[in-house]
């Protein structure tokens, strides 16, 4: 089970990988022409449109995981079908209504953010870089019928047009303007990819038939299903929070340019929190098939493997960014962004811990107790966040790092404590459950 679950990861990081590298490329051109500022006021725009996304966005894709394995384990394909049609029309609402409500907040929040006047002007339109984020429903189906594969080379599709969006930018000299539209034409074609890949991923598997068979049943043919949705999507939204709200917070209080230096940071260490989300991902799947037969110690036992290998794999990359970590970002984005080091170094050691998240989080969704993971992820994450402003007050940019494995170690014993919980069920208990 562990090895089906480091397979499915490193399928997934076969694109990551290509995605990693290509991202190098459009951060050097775009930090190299705008200088921290003007790139703190890139970065600002795009999580304001992903955060307000994050907030309102409905992805179903667990749900396809989770009911998904049922109706494939009863080869009940209508049943599939109709699952995957309800969860793309709640996303799909979910998307419109978090597009219009990032175009209509934009104008007033910008400015508090140190937009420059360019940004603010351009505000609407970007308003639908959110659909970068509506994409789930096709992620969960290749996920339940094991086409990582796809998954992981979906990850290069942004990367790829932002590294030539940056190039066109440059030679004919757009300035920040030109970096924005590039970024939103990368979202809309990572929207777009993934929707493609998952329509031919379903060929020969679902008929149209099968998706168009009617909605009515769904919930009565799911059961739970609205319930384990919104437990799950609280989840999503929570985590998803806590990691777009302090360049954000950077931004509103030290200025752009903080949040251009913070968002460095974060780039280069995404060597570490990138796997964790995909690892998370990687792992539901497997974990999802245990808990449908109730072996909860044995979920545990696996969850536990797979992490400690994780951390292993970690522990050698925080200590690069540890030893030359103002070398790595003058490299990484020219002169202007050294002071970026130190910050690199908490983050390094906030996302290795995390490492232990996403895969924690995932077995206590399979096991049907989402809220769980919801409580710790809120309690560590978003509690915490109260603490930010002071932190930044007190120790100006370093205090983000340190607010960061803050959260980090808190989340992480939290969400032990609950898998431990939850695993250490009665064979009684099994029983029933199976």
């Amino acid at each position: 089970m562990v090895r089906r679950i480091f397979g499915n990861l490193a399928r997934l990081l076969t694109g990551k990988a290509a995605a990693g590298v290509l991202s190098l490329g459009y951060m050097a051109l775009a930090t190299r022409a705008l200088g921290p500022a003007d790139y703190g006021v890139l970065i600002l725009v795009h999580t304001y449109a992903m955060t307000v996304g994050g907030v309102i966005e409905f992805p179903g894709w667990h749900a396809i995981v989770r009911y998904g394995a049922q109706a494939v384990a009863e080869n009940d394909q209508r049943r599939l079908g109709r699952l995957i049609a309800f969860a793309a029309c709640v996303e799909m609402t979910g998307g419109a209504l978090a597009v219009l409500v990032a175009a209509a907040l934009a104008p007033f929040l910008g400015p508090r953010l140190g937009w420059s006047p360019t940004a603010v002007a351009f505000a609407l339109p970007y308003s639908l870089a959110v659909l970068a984020s509506i994409r789930s429903t096709p992620a969960g189906y290749l996920q339940l019928i094991g086409r990582f594969d796809l998954l992981g080379w979906h990850n290069i599709v942004a990367p790829l047009v932002r590294l030539a969006g940056a190039a066109v930018v440059l030679a004919v000299h757009a300035g920040l303007k030109g970096f924005l539209i590039a970024w939103l034409v990368a979202a809309l074609a990572e929207w777009a990819a993934m929707w493609a890949l998952g329509a031919f991923a379903a060929r020969g598997r679902l008929s149209r038939a099968d998706l168009l068979g009617g909605l009515a049943g769904v919930t009565r043919e799911n059961p739970g299903l609205w319930r384990f949705m919104i437990g799950a999507n609280a989840d999503v939204t929570v985590t998803e929070l806590v990691a777009r709200i302090p360049p954000l917070a950077l931004g509103w209080m030290l200025g752009p340019g903080a949040a251009g230096l913070y968002a460095l940071a974060q780039r280069i260490t995404s060597v570490l929190s990138q796997p964790a989300l995909i690892f998370g991902q990687a792992a539901y799947v497997e974990l999802a098939r245990i808990a449908v037969h109730g072996e909860r110690r044995k979920l545990r036992s696996t969850l536990q493997r797979a992490i400690l290998v994780a951390l292993a794999a970690a522990a050698p990359i925080c200590l690069l960014v540890a030893l030359f970590g103002h070398r790595i970002a003058e490299i990484a984005a020219g002169p202007g962004f050294e002071r970026a080091a130190e910050l690199m170094v908490w983050l390094a050691l906030a996302r290795t811990l995390m490492l232990a998240a996403p895969p924690s989080s995932a077995a206590l969704t399979a096991l049907g107790r989402p809220g769980l993971s919801v409580a710790s992820n809120l309690v560590g994450g978003a509690g915490l966040l109260l603490l930010l402003p002071a932190m930044l007050s007190w120790l100006g940019l370093t205090g983000a790092g340190a607010h960061a494995l803050l959260q980090a170690g808190v989340t992480v014993a939290l969400l032990a404590a609950c898998v431990a919980w939850q695993t250490e069920a009665q064979p009684a208990l099994q029983r029933v459950e199976t």
